[in-house]
């Protein structure tokens, strides 16, 4: 009986040990952990980008980019339909971590966006020579606390102010 015993435990371990090593490891996986999604674009790593938008005109983009060169980056990042594309610039400095959207930059403000919150927007990163990528990132609506106060607030455009010109007098003479 305690040899049976034994078996039974030995080939119910062996079992286990097979199971384990068929099951494929999920923490070697790329993933986004959080709400938005990455690429990358030659060595620049594009990393968490969403859109903020309360109403589906304006859109906040935010966004991470690694810039691992030791010069700097002008990435373009494209929106809007194949025929009428919107171009924004973003400066990477080298050897660093930029952040878009929120912090010291502030709001990345895609203007006439038109894509409605829940849905995805099609955003497209490139640079220099390199082939760029398109993101399907997601349009949040601002609804969770963490992007309350990171939702798209248009650039106030200046209101010219009359100049009065000077009624003419007579003079004489």
């Amino acid at each position: 009986m305690k040899v049976r015993a034994t078996v039974a435990a030995a080939i119910a371990a062996l079992v286990m040990l097979g199971v384990a090593a068929c099951a494929p490891i999920a923490s070697l996986k790329p993933y986004d952990a959080s709400d938005g999604v990455s690429t990358t674009v030659g060595q620049v790593k594009v990393l968490n980008a969403l859109v903020l938008s309360k109403s589906g005109k304006d859109g906040n983009l935010l966004f991470s980019a690694y810039n691992p060169t030791d010069g700097p980056v002008d990435l373009n990042v494209q929106f809007g339909s194949d025929s009428d594309r919107t171009t924004v610039h973003a400066t990477l400095k080298p050897d660093t971590t930029t952040n878009f959207g929120y912090g010291k930059k502030g709001q990345f403000l895609l203007a006439g966006l038109g894509v409605k919150p829940g849905s995805l927007a099609h955003i497209y990163f490139q640079y220099g020579n390199e082939a760029g990528s398109q993101l399907t990132v997601p349009v949040l609506d601002g609804s969770l606390p963490q992007y309350q106060n990171l939702l798209p607030t248009p650039t106030p455009t200046p209101t010219p102010t009359p100049t009065i010109t000077p009624t003419p007098t007579a003079t004489a003479g």
